[in-house]
Formats: C-alpha cells, sequence, structure tokens
C-alpha cells in the first residue's frame, strides 16, 4: 500500500498492547472453559463462532469471503494446520499451565525465520537473527527438561510442553502456507475464513469422533470464557491484527509480538495461580529476546 505508515503512533501502539494482552489472555480463558467444555469442541466451536461473525461483518462490509479457484488449495492446507495447532494447545493446557503453554507456542516466529529462504529465497536470515534463534530454542528446552525434573502442572507436563511446541510448528505451517500460496495475495478476511471455517469443521469432528460431548450445563465463567475466546480473540482481535498490518510497516508491527508471551506468564501467574519458576522467566526473557532480533530491520 503506497499510503502505509512506517512509524507507529499512539493508536498503533495502543492497539498493538492491547492485541498482545489479549493474545496473552486467551490461553488463561481457554484453560479455564477446559473445566466443562472439552478441548476439541471447544476449539471446533470456537472458529465456527468466529466464522460466523466473520462472514457477517464482511458481508456488511461488502468484502468477499467465499473460496476461490485459485485459493481454496491453500486455504484448506492453511486451515487444516491451523485445526492442528488449536488441537495441540486445547489439549495441551490439560496438561500444563497456560503460561508455560505461551512460551512454547512462540517458538513459532523462529520456526517461520528458519524455514523462510525456502519459500522467499530473499528473506535470508542475518547474523543477529541466528543469534535470536539459539537463544530462545536454548531457553525453551531448559524450560521443557522442569517437565521432567520438577512438573509442578502434574506427571504429564512434559506432554503439554511438547503439544505446546507441536502447535508452534502447526502456526508456522500455516504461516509459511499462506505466504508460498496464493493467499499471500488474497484479501486478509478471505485467508482468515479459510482457517476458521476448515478448522472449526475439522475439529468439531475430531470431538464426535473421539467420544466428546457438549456440556448440558456450564457455569457463567466457563461461558464467559468461551466467548471472550470467540467473539473478542478470535474475531475482533484477527481483524485488528489484519488492519494494522495493511497500514503500518509489517517488520514494525510483527515485533510487538514479543509483549504476548510475556503478558500469556504474567496472566496464568496472576489470574490462575500457576507456579513462577526460574527456568520459565529465563525461557521468556529468552523467547522475547529472540523475537526482537529476529524482527529487528536491517541496517
Amino acid at each position: 500500500m503506497s499510503d502505509r505508515k512506517q512509524h507507529l503512533d499512539t493508536f498503533a501502539i495502543v492497539c498493538l498492547v492491547g492485541c498482545c494482552a489479549l493474545w496473552g489472555l486467551n490461553q488463561v480463558a481457554s484453560k479455564v472453559a477446559l473445566r466443562e467444555i472439552p478441548p476439541l469442541l471447544q476449539a471446533g466451536a470456537r472458529s465456527l463462532g468466529a466464522a460466523l461473525l466473520l462472514w457477517a461483518w464482511a458481508r456488511r462490509q461488502g468484502i468477499g469471503v467465499g473460496p476461490t479457484a485459485a485459493t481454496w488449495r491453500g486455504g484448506v492446507l492453511a486451515g487444516a494446520l491451523f485445526a492442528a495447532e488449536f488441537g495441540c494447545i486445547f489439549i495441551g493446557l490439560q496438561h500444563t499451565t497456560a503460561s508455560r503453554m505461551a512460551v512454547f507456542l512462540y517458538l513459532s516466529p523462529f520456526i517461520v525465520a528458519l524455514a523462510m529462504p525456502w519459500v522467499a529465497p530473499v528473506e535470508r536470515l542475518r547474523g543477529a537473527q541466528l543469534i535470536g534463534l539459539v537463544a530462545a530454542f536454548a531457553g525453551v528446552v531448559w524450560a521443557f527438561a522442569e517437565g521432567f525434573s520438577a512438573p509442578a502442572a502434574g506427571p504429564l507436563q512434559w506432554w503439554g510442553d511438547a503439544l505446546g511446541v507441536a502447535a508452534a510448528l502447526g502456526w508456522a505451517g500455516t504461516t509459511l502456507t499462506i505466504r508460498a500460496s496464493a493467499l499471500g495475495s488474497a484479501a486478509p478476511e478471505r485467508t482468515l475464513m479459510y482457517q476458521l471455517l476448515v478448522s472449526g469443521l475439522a475439529l468439531v469432528v475430531a470431538g464426535v469422533a473421539t467420544g466428546e460431548h457438549w456440556p448440558d450445563r456450564a457455569s457463567a465463567l466457563t461461558w464467559s470464557s468461551f466467548a471472550f475466546q470467540t467473539v473478542v480473540v478470535t474475531f475482533a482481535s484477527y481483524l485488528l491484527w489484519f488492519w494494522l498490518v495493511r497500514h503500518y510497516a509489517a517488520t514494525r508491527v510483527a515485533a510487538f509480538t514479543l509483549l504476548t508471551p510475556v503478558f500469556g506468564l504474567l496472566f496464568g501467574v496472576l489470574l490462575l495461580s500457576e507456579p513462577l519458576t526460574t527456568r520459565l522467566m529465563v525461557a521468556m526473557a529468552a523467547v522475547a529476546l529472540g523475537i526482537w532480533l529476529v524482527n529487528r530491520p536491517a541496517r
């Protein structure tokens, strides 16, 4: 876009910090709702609910979000990877803490940075980016080992942590698929619709196939957590993020993602009384430093 702003104004900064806070809080909301709504059905219903809201909003704005001949293959693959990501997140949250999940999930930017040269050869890693990758990987490995030596979330914490890493791989795969396919030039609303609709259907089918059942009753806190995930995070914050990427320099916008694992860690400790261990704090600092180094513009 010719009118894209190269510097972030106050409005953009407030929106970006707000998005990161919402995404950090999302892990807490998901874990709270898991007490009464099973993981796969919850993730699928959340995506389908957000898809319905997106369809209504796009129709009102006159934006096409339906499949096209050029985008449907990439869209189905991106949606399937999106489903795998959130399936891993929701199942993993049953065995690990929300704060740990937030840290492991944000390995995704490093996987994308490592694999992107095969998709776009011009985006080769620089020395500082490699240092960031190594720092983040070392911090996460150190924190992951805690699941074997001192599992605060239970004996299967290592499994929940591993699913967090798998979710990061799914997220990275989605990003790379979008970049390498016709979705890279499609309207972001159409891309988001593919992700929401395909993942929603796949996750609901998987939930039914594995014997999950939607609860007959649930507490007000559970329904509030589910509504927050669907309306505020999966629909509204994603649309806001796409708007920011279209109107401001993408590298400056992306740099703010380092705040998300920080918020996820803080909300998990404050709202769920999750343990704040030294290993996890070091991993969070390493991930934040790594994201900054990977997204730092070249001189």
